[in-house]
């Protein structure tokens, strides 16, 4: 049997699609995790399984290497809006995608759809909404323990959950380090997203990323959202600010609505035929 993949990537961050409309397959855990895996697979930070549609409605789902639904990925909305347009599901200036965490609205800032606008929705800092144990707070450098020490933690739902500590110095090998004690942490019964923060000026921030379900990643559009209203709720930054990751820059801008806006370019990598 023969499965067609197409590949993506957002500032490195990668993504297999696969659209149920021009193939029948069911995907699961264990075919998940060999596309994905790196050494034994084809390798990526996940895969987009859609367009799913309920009436005109466009759903995807976003699937971590670990086999698990992320509720949201703003790499991942932008990969697959570029993904719609290239497959003419959607020959309008914008579209709408449906994710597990709801509606994101995307708009194609130019003719290729390569550069994509998204508005990812509002920051909640509220601990239920994130979740994080414990009483009803908001959980802004609040003190958490993570494998033994002591660290400050402002932890923030963009509708999946980001945890972010400010750092004066980056590096993978830190990020690596510190990333599974905080991701599988009890203060977190969903697991987390995991950030170092580096506050460069007010306009730009760096940070280095360990994705719930996936491990270090070159980049992330819902930690770039996540980073970014953290930083202006700490007093550290503009409400329009570059995120700089590894993989590369995006923009997230906080409108007076609240609304989170990330932009950034996608590309299309190639088509990959999977035969199993």
């Amino acid at each position: 049997m023969e499965i067609m993949l197409e590949k993506y990537q957002g500032c490195g961050n990668d993504y297999f699609i696969l659209d149920p409309n021009k193939q029948q397959c069911e995907l699961t855990q264990k075919m998940i995790q060999q596309i994905c895996n790196r050494n034994y697979g084809f390798g990526s930070d996940g895969i987009l399984y859609g367009p799913i549609f309920e009436g005109d409605k466009p759903i995807v789902k976003i699937l971590n290497p670990d086999g698990s639904e992320a509720e949201k990925s703003g790499n991942g909305v932008r990969i697959f809006a570029k993904y719609l347009k290239d497959a003419g599901y959607v020959q309008k200036k914008s579209a709408v995608v449906h994710t597990l965490d709801g509606e994101v609205e995307v708009k194609y800032l130019d003719e290729s759809g390569n550069r994509i606008r998204a508005n990812m929705g509002k920051a909640s800092f509220k601990s239920s909404e994130i979740p994080v144990t414990g009483p009803e707070r908001e959980v802004i450098d609040e003190e958490m323990i993570f494998g033994g020490k002591k660290y400050y933690a402002t932890c923030v739902s963009v509708g999946n959950p980001h945890c972010i500590l400010q750092v004066n110095e980056l590096s993978k090998e830190r990020i690596e380090k510190i990333g599974p004690f905080i991701e599988t942490s009890s203060y977190f019964p969903n697991r987390i997203n995991v950030h170092l923060m580096k506050v460069l000026d007010r306009k730009n921030l760096q940070i280095e990323i360990y994705e719930r379900g996936a491990g270090y990643t070159l980049s992330s559009g819902t930690s770039a959202c996540a980073v970014a209203a953290a930083a202006y709720r700490l007093g550290l930054a503009d409400t329009k600010v570059n995120v700089h990751m590894q993989g590369g820059s995006m923009v997230a801008e906080i409108a007076d609505s609240g609304d989170i806006y990330l932009t950034g370019d996608v590309e299309r990598i190639g088509r990959l035929i999977w035969e199993y």
